[in-house]
């Protein structure tokens, strides 16, 4: 049985059913940025790009899939070695023993094999919900709950979609109101806006295909125009 929207909700659902459409035809070829092959390659590279960037994680990935191919190789490879292949990514040390720990808990568990439930995954080293929402998402097509980034955190702010910062709080109140089979690509779309047009500094409000639906965009044209008057120089006055 559906839920009953509360008039808060209902009107932030009206909201996405303006703007979902719009990114859709703005990001067609949106999807998750971490290179993988396999739900194992997703989960290592997801696990990896904690405090990193997308395609510092890519390029660390490219030589580390070669060498590792399945839970096994992860498991049984020493901590030291496994530092040395993925120190580029930042806090090498924590995500290595995580790495290694997850791996070893999928060949002793879950016959070497990524478990396609949340509780399942979540109870593996260095496996929070958004972690595991990227991988149920884009490996097996599940869309059990939406990924919350520093992108949605702040997309879903200026949209008014959430007032919390948290980013459980921020999934709770985004689930209700966006179609459950939008889920995974609703995150990717925010991430791919979020890099394109709405910075975190200087969000290009001028360009937003969504400014017309977005509480936002009104207040930082205002803030950008304000700004450019203060910045124009002052006409030359001729002496006399």
């Amino acid at each position: 049985m559906a839920k009953t929207l509360t008039k808060t909700e209902t009107i932030r659902k009206q909201r996405v059913d303006k703007i979902l459409p719009l990114l859709k035809r703005a990001y067609p070829a949106a999807k998750c940025s971490l290179h993988h092959e396999s739900a194992l390659e997703l989960l290592v590279a997801t696990i990896l790009s904690a405090q990193s960037t997308d395609e510092r994680v890519n390029i660390v990935t490219k030589d580390l899939f070669r060498k590792y191919h399945a839970a096994k190789d992860f498991a049984d490879v020493p901590q030291e070695e496994l530092e040395a292949d993925i120190r580029s990514t930042g806090f090498y040390r924590n995500k290595a023993k995580s790495i290694r720990a997850m791996a070893a808990a999928l060949v002793a568990d879950h016959a070497s094999q990524v478990p396609k439930t949340m509780d399942e995954l979540t109870k593996l080293a260095g496996v929070g919900r958004k972690t595991a929402n990227v991988v149920l998402g884009n490996a097996f097509d599940i869309n059990v709950g939406i990924v919350v980034d520093t992108h949605v955190t702040r997309l879903s702010q200026r949209l008014g979609l959430t007032k919390h910062t948290d980013a459980v709080k921020i999934e709770q109140d985004l689930i209700p109101i966006v179609p459950q089979n939008d889920w995974t690509l609703f995150a990717h779309l925010l991430i791919y806006h979020g890099r394109a047009i709405c910075q975190a500094r200087k969000p290009k409000c001028a360009e937003c295909v969504l400014k017309q639906h977005c509480p936002s965009a009104s207040l930082f044209l205002k803030a950008q125009a304000t700004k450019a008057i203060v910045k124009k120089p002052a006409k030359n006055r001729t002496a006399r």
